[in-house]
């Protein structure tokens, strides 16, 4: 799935940025946080594979409230920024020409979306919430929440915005993967300046929104990661006052959010919304697999030593990350000395290996790499099936900074850009027939 377009809703002079993705016949308001950037979002698939996963059974409707992304600002007045952003939601649902839409809200983006479903009933068919609440501060008469001296928190936060620290701090288990922690705090930064997010959290202390909690009349399900920043208690609250709300916890972390261990969460939401259980284990998609593996890697490890090597490992996975990242691709796992990748594109998948062979060879690694298009099986975050296992046969035909394709790959090409070279037919171990194998140009 390509980005969709950015278009702007208008409420008076102020624009509201928003997107819509998937065609599904559910409307799904997606609101991913306090902050979000829905042009920014795509660029890495710990993010953008969550969208994809909603659009694959519905229409979905993503917007940056003003104040954030690519919206337009908001004044830093008294009237609450959730205040706002419902309003900015129903103007987003007007413009996408949608009557009435579930709405799916996670971390900060709760007080919004409970504003607009208690004051608006008639536009939510149905209402998700995820690790948020409705109050966050401790009170006589509410206590799930907090201590006020969370007032030290907040200032941690607002002192760390928009820096790795503080994606080490709210993300711990997926701040160990470099390249999306350096990506995420600039994600941050643009999503909102540390002067919009000190305002927000002034906003945030004062927050008291359970009196809308009965007037939620929509079917709803609230899941609650079981440790974190919002305190598990707060999520089994919002499920206790909104009638028939269905509550699940989920193991871990926010951090979870971002893994492919969110598979259990997003098939809740699309089981609670459509009536039907997703199986993922199951699925077939259509994929072109990218194998790659270091040349001579035994040898190579072997004349470095053991710390020079794994200087070098770990320099080759920051740029496989990166460069699968910003092709579009996922990647499935790392192979030791090498990694498989899955794309929705074969011109996507070439240029991800055109890119990778070159920077690894500047950086003193000689790579290789084959691709291949087919079915492959989903499988728990991991793939499997014919095209992974003919992808994997086609790398042991590689020369040394060679790329490989099978003419399968070529012909989903033809016309554009890339430059092919006939390599002949080849045996492939374990593969029916013969295959004819091209080589990447250049």
């Amino acid at each position: 799935m390509q980005p969709p377009e950015t278009c702007f809703a208008q409420i008076g002079g102020d624009r509201v940025a928003y997107q819509i993705a998937g065609e599904g016949r559910i409307d799904l308001v997606y609101c991913s946080g306090a902050w979000s950037h829905v042009d920014l979002c795509w660029e890495h698939p710990r993010l953008s594979n969550v969208v994809r996963r909603l659009a694959g059974f519905s229409r979905v409707v993503l917007f940056d409230r003003r104040g954030s992304g690519a919206s337009d600002p908001l004044s830093l007045d008294e009237r609450a920024p959730w205040e706002r952003g419902a309003e900015d939601l129903a103007a987003v649902l007007d413009a996408a020409h949608s009557d009435r839409a579930a709405v799916y809200a996670f971390a900060g983006a709760g007080p919004l979306a409970l504003q607009f479903v208690a004051r608006q009933p008639k536009r939510a068919s149905a209402l998700v919430l995820n690790t948020t609440s409705a109050r966050f501060l401790a009170g006589p008469d509410y206590p799930a929440g907090v201590s006020e001296d969370v007032a030290g928190t907040v200032r941690r936060m607002m002192a760390l915005w928009g820096t790795e620290d503080f994606v080490r701090w709210v993300l711990p288990g997926v701040a160990t993967d470099d390249d999306f922690r350096r990506w995420y705090a600039k994600y941050l930064r643009a999503c909102a300046s540390p002067r919009e997010v000190s305002a927000y959290f002034e906003h945030l202390l004062r927050v008291d929104l359970p009196a809308l909690l009965p007037l939620v009349s929509c079917p709803t399900l609230v899941m609650h990661f079981d440790h974190g920043l919002v305190p598990l208690a707060q999520g089994r609250h919002l499920a206790e006052h909104v009638a028939g709300a269905r509550f699940e916890v989920l193991p871990g972390d926010q951090s979870e959010h971002f893994t492919e261990r969110r598979e259990r969460m997003l098939g809740l939401v699309e089981e609670f919304l459509t009536g039907v259980a997703h199986t993922a284990e199951n699925d077939r998609v259509l994929a072109t697999v990218l194998f790659t593996d270091i040349v001579s890697s035994t040898k190579l490890a072997a004349s470095l030593g053991d710390q020079r090597w794994r200087d070098l490992l770990d320099r080759h996975d920051v740029l496989v990350r990166r460069h699968v990242s910003r092709t579009g691709g996922r990647l499935v796992r790392k192979t030791g000395d090498g990694a498989l990748a899955t794309f929705d594109g074969a011109a996507r998948a070439i240029r991800c290996a055109i890119a990778l062979v070159a920077d690894l060879r500047d950086a003193g690694i000689e790579l290789r790499a084959a691709l291949h298009t087919g079915e492959v099986e989903m499988r728990d975050g991991d793939v499997g099936g014919i095209a992974v296992h003919l992808a994997a046969r086609v790398l042991t035909k590689c020369r040394p900074g060679e790329i490989l394709v099978t003419r399968t790959v070529r012909d989903l090409v033809l016309g554009s850009s890339i430059q092919l070279e006939d390599r002949g037919v080849h045996v492939l171990k374990g593969a029916p027939g013969q295959w004819q194998l091209f080589a990447v140009a250049g």
